[in-house]
């Protein structure tokens, strides 16, 4: 009876507090404060893509004042890019690499996610030991000995040099890896009883499972690529085959610098990325988690 009364009590002191209007009113000022916070923080990240679509609005004489609002909303800027520069030609250069980086390298990561994860064989947990080990190099250490193999293989200047060594990817490997151990062992026991072999293990049941880790990869990959600079710069010199971000160098060497058109370009160049992240984004945050929930 004792013991009835003491559990008891408790939970009436917790009815009591929730009935409590003080502790509503510090809830409801709470929940106001986190919400003030997120959108002030919001507005400050918000607030260059805010000025940059602005800007690229504006007159050209009117770029350097401090207004923010455009005296004359001067829409053919948008259409002016395209006399510049030959801005739809870098466009479908960056798609154009951005989708075939991007599907390589989904695919060769998911193969060898699916080797470490799901299959057994000898040192393979040493050797991906190692394979993560190649993160830690820079990106601008490998880039030498990328270029090297470019021009040996004679694939300075093409299409194929900018994507072959963006084909393989240690983050990707280690992203699906993870999400890969996530899925119960017992479907490669049923499905090997069903007389399936690693391929069909693989493609009819491990990778449609895998399916927010692939989106999440997908998402990451083409935006890292289709924005991806240094390595075009260095690998292009004909200038039909220009991404975007090196054709947008040409409004500082064509006509000096008109900050208007190069925002009007900057603006249209980022409607890809807004769409992908929109569209996916759910898929992405579940990867992101699911991969990292196990390990």
């Amino acid at each position: 009876m004792k013991q009835s009364e003491g559990t008891q009590a408790p939970a009436d002191a917790k009815i009591i507090k929730i009935i409590n209007p003080k502790f509503w009113a510090l809830s409801l000022a709470g929940i106001t404060f986190k919400h003030l916070a997120l959108t002030c923080l919001a507005v400050l990240v918000a607030l260059p893509f805010i000025w940059m679509v602005l800007t690229s609005l504006k007159p050209l004489g009117e770029v350097g004042l401090p207004e923010w609002i455009p005296s004359a909303w001067q829409w053919n800027n948008y259409g002016e890019v395209f006399k510049v520069i030959n801005y739809g030609q870098f466009y479908l250069n960056s798609i154009f690499v951005a989708c075939w980086v991007t599907f390589l390298q989904v695919f060769t990561s998911s193969l060898a996610a699916f080797s470490f994860s799901r299959l057994q064989w000898k040192l393979r947990d040493r050797l991906f030991v190692l394979y993560l080990g190649t993160m830690m190099l820079p990106g601008i250490v490998m880039m030498i000995p990328n270029y090297q193999i470019m021009i040996k293989l004679g694939l300075v200047d093409s299409y194929l040099g900018l994507i072959l060594p963006g084909a393989f990817s240690t983050f990707g490997t280690f992203l699906l890896r993870q999400f890969m151990l996530s899925i119960p062992r017992s479907l490669d026991e049923a499905a090997e009883i069903d007389g399936c072999g690693p391929w069909q293990l693989f493609w009819e049941i491990v990778l449609p499972l895998a399916r927010p880790g692939l989106i999440a990869l997908t998402i990451f990959t083409f935006i890292g690529n289709y924005q991806s600079f240094f390595w075009p710069l260095v690998m292009l010199k004909s200038v039909d085959k220009f991404t975007l971000p090196i054709g947008l160098l040409f409004f500082d060497s064509t006509r000096g610098q008109v900050t208007h058109l190069l925002m009007a370009a900057v603006t249209m160049s980022i409607v890809p990325m807004i769409l992908i992240f929109v569209l996916l984004q759910k898929y992405m945050v579940k990867g992101i988690f699911l991969g990292g929930v196990k390990g």
